[in-house]
């Protein structure tokens, strides 16, 4: 089970960080992404990082929209997944997603129906 945390309203140009809590380890999973949907849009992902060894991260692949304003990290020791977004714009408002696959997975190419465990998502709502 993953669970986001809370979302909410920021300002243009502000940042926030959302967390995705897994209920069991995270050492298994192949991969571990954040997804985002906006209104009237399709599925889209956002950043994946692929697992190495289980206990360190591994790469770490970024749409390219993003363009260095998102970061991902994990918290092995805590299943935590992170995600840093700075500099936020109003298209960036969605609700956001964390997921996970335990098979091989193209990670890379943020295919949403590879994903086998999703949360239930929470909206990040960017205006001012």
């Amino acid at each position: 089970q993953l669970v986001e945390s809370r979302g909410g309203l920021v300002q243009p140009g502000g940042s926030l960080r959302l967390s995705c809590q897994a209920s069991g380890t995270i050492y298994g999973y192949y991969a571990i992404g954040w997804f985002r949907q906006a209104p009237g849009k399709e599925r889209e992902g956002v950043s994946a990082m692929q697992s190495t060894h289980g206990l360190v991260s591994g790469t770490t692949y970024y749409a390219d929209w993003v363009k260095g304003r998102f970061t991902m990290s994990r918290d092995n020791a805590k299943n935590l997944i992170y995600l840093q977004m700075n500099n936020l714009r109003p298209d960036d408002t969605a609700i956001y997603y964390c997921a996970a696959v335990e098979r091989w997975a193209d990670v890379k190419s943020f295919y949403v129906h590879e994903y086998d465990y999703w949360g239930q998502g929470t909206q990040v709502t960017v205006s001012s």
